[in-house]
Order: structure tokens, then C-alpha cells, then sequence
């Protein structure tokens, strides 16, 4: 009887069991990070709307919000920890590192200095001693269009003076399709792309072919770097897969793209815009920055007295997260 109940015992308890169903693993939750872009959302973040579209993002534990401000005002709020990340051109850094804002550069995204001197074809302006005398245009007198010019000026010796700047904000297209400047600094991959496709014949001045600078990346502070070093991570091999996809293929990048861009662009001229831009994220180090640019660039804003005393480079970047 006892080896009866037993039996009995032990079959009622494999049901039991049998019928309850082995709860399923509850995934965990997404960290919720907000990163800042440029003042507009553009063609030219398409390698983080690719990564967020393709779930690279999620891959990593991240739910990723895409927030648009100047980046001059986007600094101060990553070096205070109330914004975790940035797309930031690397000089902001070197001037927020000598003001004492503990941000640093963790990924390199664009190989080439991006900023461009841009004029009519009939001005013959082909070279930066041509700029001499002429009233040139510029957003203002701050950001990595100002860094930009002042390094053409520095690398080819020519004085402060050499041109008269005038500040036109983001008008840098209709002033030179207007004749209101005799040129502009502008993005070589943005204002000359969309002035050709408009029938306008160029003169472009690439900077990068006179200076090499540090130029647009992403940021975080060492705060984040500190505590959260695996969401630093995870962002960053997000946004590089996000960036080989796009380099690989365009088209689809700037379909995953559009949602993004209000009002949407004219999807032609996007894909060129797209395209001039791949040619300055190209790389055999994607993601790794360059300590002799980071060199030239801290040299340029020492000489324009925007930084008085020299930082220390070592902190304001780093290759950690991107180096196998």
C-alpha cells in the first residue's frame, strides 16, 4: 500500500508539473538614450537612421532617441551629464575640455575635414590667395566653419584680414546664387552638391586639402565613460554598423533616411548629397581618431585665442571602444 501511494504520489506530481508551462524569459529592458544631432535632421546622419531602422541600436540594449541642437549647445549639456551623446566636430571638444567640461571624443565619423570655401565659377576664385579683398560668408564667427577658415588661412600664411567675413547664418546657398557674397564657407558635401544640381557652376576650396583637422564624431563625458563604459560600447558598434551599411548602400540608406528628414528632401539630390559625404567617411580605421589632426587643430585655436593654454589631447579623446 505504501509502495502504492507512492506511485500515486509521483504521477500526480509529473502532471501537475506537465501542465504548467516553463514561463518564458522576459527580455530585458531597453536603456532609453537620447542623441543630439545637428541643428536640422539631414541626409548626412544617415549612417544612425540605417542603425536605428536596422535594429543595430536595439542589438545593443538601446532604445535610441534622435534629438536635433546646435552643437554648441549640445556640449555643455554632455559635459553636465544631462545629454549622454553627441554628434560633435571635434574642436568643440578641445574648447569645452580647456573651459573644464570633462566630455570626450570616443568615436572618429568623418575621415575629412568637411568645411569648403564655395564661389561662383566666374569670380575665378580657384585658390585661397584668390579670396584676398573678397566678401566672403559664413554662419558666424564660432563652429567648425569659423575653425575652417581660419586653418586655410593659417596653412597658407595669409593674415586675418585677408577677406571681409560677414555672418549669413545658414544662408551660405541663396548668398552665392544671389551674388549678395563673392563666396561662403560652407560643407563641401551639403551647399555645393545642391548648387550644381540647381545648374550653378562652382569653385570649391576643400580645407582639407590645406589643413588636416579633427573633424565630426561622437562624444560622450567621462562620467558615462566611468560608469557605463558597455553603453559606450554598444553606441558606438551600433553607429559603425550603421555607417558600413550606408557606405555599402546608398540607396537603401536613403530610404531608411527619409522618415527622418521633415520636409522631405528631393530624393535625387539626396542621394548626392549621401554620396559626397561617403567619400569623407571612407577609411581603413573606422572610427579611430588621429592625434597629429587633433595636434593641428589644437595649434589653429591657439593661435585664434580660443583657447589660452594648451589641454591635454590625451583626455579629450580616445580610441578604447573603436581598437579590435
Amino acid at each position: 500500500m505504501r509502495k502504492l501511494l507512492t506511485l500515486i504520489f509521483t504521477a500526480a506530481l509529473a502532471v501537475a508539473c506537465a501542465g504548467s508551462p516553463t514561463p518564458a524569459p522576459t527580455a530585458a529592458p531597453l536603456t532609453h538614450v537620447k542623441l543630439a544631432m545637428g541643428y536640422i535632421p539631414d541626409i548626412q546622419f544617415a549612417p544612425f537612421y540605417v542603425a536605428e531602422a536596422k535594429g543595430y541600436f536595439a542589438e545593443q540594449g538601446i532604445e535610441i532617441e534622435f534629438v536635433t541642437m546646435f552643437e554648441n549647445d549640445a556640449v555643455p549639456l554632455v559635459g553636465a551629464n544631462e545629454l549622454q551623446f553627441a554628434n560633435v566636430s571635434a574642436e568643440q571638444i578641445i574648447q569645452a575640455r580647456a573651459q573644464g567640461l570633462p566630455v570626450v571624443y570616443v568615436m572618429k565619423w568623418w575621415e575629412q575635414y568637411p568645411v569648403a570655401i564655395a564661389s561662383k565659377a566666374e569670380l575665378g576664385i580657384k585658390t585661397p590667395a584668390d579670396l584676398a579683398g573678397r566678401k566672403v560668408g559664413l554662419p558666424g564667427l564660432y563652429g567648425a566653419s569659423y575653425i575652417g577658415w581660419q586653418a586655410l588661412l593659417n596653412a597658407e600664411g595669409l593674415p586675418d584680414d585677408a577677406a571681409q567675413l560677414e555672418s549669413i547664418g545658414f544662408t551660405q546657398a541663396e548668398a552665392i546664387s544671389a551674388g549678395t557674397v563673392d563666396a561662403a564657407v560652407v560643407y563641401a558635401n551639403n551647399e555645393p552638391v545642391k548648387l550644381a544640381a540647381a545648374g550653378e557652376q562652382l569653385n570649391v576650396i576643400v580645407v582639407a586639402d590645406y589643413a588636416q583637422l579633427a573633424s565630426n564624431g561622437l562624444v560622450t563625458n567621462e562620467q558615462t565613460i566611468k560608469f557605463h563604459p558597455e553603453l559606450v560600447k554598444g553606441m558606438i558598434t551600433a553607429a559603425l554598423k550603421g555607417l558600413a551599411d550606408t557606405i555599402a548602400n546608398p540607396d537603401e540608406a536613403v530610404q531608411l533616411s527619409l522618415k527622418h528628414i521633415d520636409p522631405a528632401p528631393d530624393a535625387a539630390i539626396a542621394r548626392k548629397v549621401l554620396d559626397a559625404s561617403i567619400e569623407m567617411w571612407k577609411t581603413d580605421s573606422p572610427g579611430v581618431s588621429d592625434k597629429a589632426r587633433w595636434e593641428v587643430t589644437h595649434a589653429v585655436l591657439l593661435d585664434m585665442g580660443l583657447i589660452t593654454s594648451p589641454i591635454d589631447l590625451e583626455q579629450a579623446f580616445t580610441n578604447e571602444f573603436v581598437k579590435p
